[in-house]
């Protein structure tokens, strides 16, 4: 394993996120902050309980989730991307670096990036309501695990876009809509049971139902299978990745 490549890899990555703090930090945040003032201070006062959680609290882990899916893929794709774009991907592929050790630099950074903004946004939304972790551990595990799988999915987006237009595609118009059919604000309980059924075939709803569980032990679906889903949805992911730099899918002229 050479351990160099990935760590140049990773800094670069990791050095461009800090030049840019606004965009890449500040601005996420900030846009999360304005749910939790909307949905849980202003909404959230006036709506009663689910499942025994505060509404202000109970959106929390929904609202984590959705950054989170957005930002890993945001940040993986547009990292690799941008290479191919100014052909400087072909420098990397030239040289003594693996496929794993470069999708270990790129996705790497990638979640890094993501696990700070989740954490960050979880601190930051202490200030507008009460909430409580009850499985710490599982929650940060779950974090990492989520920002990796969809981190490695950005970087599947990444190398198939042909364009700055294809990378917001899969994003805008596939995962932001899951997110919010995928319990992001009620639980899916409260559907009628034609439409639980049906929400249950959208992947989302188990990262959030898992999410939730960690912090206040309840979820929609069992904690088993939404980790059994994570799980999956990463195995194919790097079923898919083997597949591109074997056959050098868009990385080869």
């Amino acid at each position: 394993m050479n351990l160099y490549a990935i760590r140049a890899i990773y800094s670069y990555e990791m050095a461009r996120t800090f030049r840019t703090l606004m965009q890449s930090i500040a601005s996420p945040v900030i846009a999360t902050s304005l749910y939790f003032v909307v949905f849980g201070a202003a909404i959230g006062s006036r709506m009663t309980e689910i499942d025994g959680i505060p509404y202000g609290a109970f959106i929390i882990p929904g609202l984590i989730m959705l950054l989170l899916l957005n930002e890993s893929i945001s940040n993986a794709s547009f990292g690799i991307y941008m290479p191919r774009f100014t052909g400087t991907i072909y420098e990397v592929l030239s040289a003594p670096v693996s496929p794993a050790e470069m999708v270990i630099g790129y996705v790497g950074a990638a979640a890094t990036k993501s696990v700070i903004l989740g954490l960050l946004v979880l601190l930051t939304a202490r200030l507008f309501v009460a909430y409580e972790i009850q499985h710490p551990v599982f929650m940060l595990g779950f974090l990492v695990l989520t920002a990796v799988n969809f981190s490695l999915f950005g970087f599947i987006i990444g190398i198939w876009a042909e364009g700055f237009e294809k990378l917001q595609i899969i994003p805008m118009m596939i995962i932001m809509p899951l997110t919010f059919l995928g319990g992001t604000f009620y639980s899916i309980t409260m559907l009628p049971p034609l439409w639980q059924t049906v929400t249950l075939f959208n992947p989302v709803v188990y990262l959030i139902s898992g999410f939730r569980w960690s912090f206040y032990g309840t979820s929609d679906v069992p904690v088993g299978i939404s980790l059994v889903m994570s799980l999956l949805f990463l195995g194919l992911c790097l079923v898919v990745l083997r597949w591109i730099f074997k056959t050098g899918y868009k990385l080869k002229p």
